[in-house]
């Protein structure tokens, strides 16, 4: 799989949506002016959405977007959410022709699409990198992303010991996370469907069973530290599940989702 990175090569860009008109609109809204401006160029690049079997007024306007492949899902039934968007993500790999596919949600927001290719050739450029992501999705910041890792150190320690004392207690859960989370993701769906994977297995998170096979197949799972990434993106950790859950008005996830939407309606206003 090592390769030298001589030209960009095509890739897709993959989302599900889900009731979320207002992201889901600015998500697009975005890539469509980074397609418009050249930016990301249009030849190269395939922009998927799965519509969930929404119903609303996200559907409705998906439809009137001649620029993206549609896909719309019907009845997904009563499916978990994770288990609907993974069902979501591997019609997307399913229908694409590309060999790399960007996997993002509806609450990522891109403003600097150079991310793109900075990860493409990252992936070229090394051998057996099947994928590219990030473990957090939030920049939290050194100190922060220290507290929390000591604070869920001491969790995870003080919950096994009372399961060895018979105590009850939750159980442990790992201090250090594991997985790349597809909030934004890069990856090698040409390896993805010479092995026969998906994205959804195991009716686990999607991607989780994913990267542990690939991983045990000696491919290597590639990180980008949130500070890093974050200078290109933004996201709102859990955004969509807010929508759909109906988090309360003073939710803080819900409250960074608003600030960041009347950010860029102002930027929008400006630009206009």
């Amino acid at each position: 799989m090592s390769q030298s990175y001589t030209s960009p090569p095509r890739f897709s860009i993959g989302l599900v949506n889900y009731k979320t008109l207002d992201l889901t609109k600015v998500c697009l809204t975005l890539l469509k002016q980074h397609l418009d401006s050249g930016a990301l160029a249009a030849d190269r690049v395939d922009i998927w959405v799965v519509d969930n079997d929404s119903q609303d007024e996200s559907t409705a306007y998906l439809r009137t977007l001649d620029w993206i492949h549609l896909i719309e899902r019907s009845s997904p039934g009563k499916e978990q959410g994770f288990a609907a968007h993974g069902e979501g993500l591997d019609l997307i790999l399913t229908a694409i022709d590309t060999d790399y596919l960007f996997l993002m949600h509806t609450d990522t927001f891109i403003y600097d699409p150079a991310i793109f290719d900075r990860c493409l050739q990252r992936m070229q450029s090394r051998q057996n990198v099947v994928a590219i992501g990030c473990l957090h999705q939030l920049n939290r910041g050194h100190f922060r992303l220290a507290w929390r890792t000591f604070t869920g150190f001491l969790k995870y320690y003080t919950r096994r010991l009372k399961s060895v004392l018979g105590l009850p207690t939750r159980p442990p859960k790992p201090y250090i996370e594991p997985y790349i989370k597809s909030f934004f993701a890069l990856w090698n769906t040409a390896c993805i469907k010479q092995h026969g994977y998906r994205f959804y297995m195991a009716q686990q998170i999607p991607g989780y069973v994913l990267q542990d096979k690939l991983s045990a197949d000696g491919y290597v799972i590639e990180r980008i530290a949130p500070a890093r990434l974050f200078r290109y993106l933004d996201h709102v950790e859990a955004g969509t599940v807010g929508l759909v859950s109906g988090y309360n008005g003073k939710n803080r996830r819900l409250l960074r989702k608003q600030t960041l939407l009347q950010q860029l309606h102002i930027q929008q206003q400006e630009k206009s």
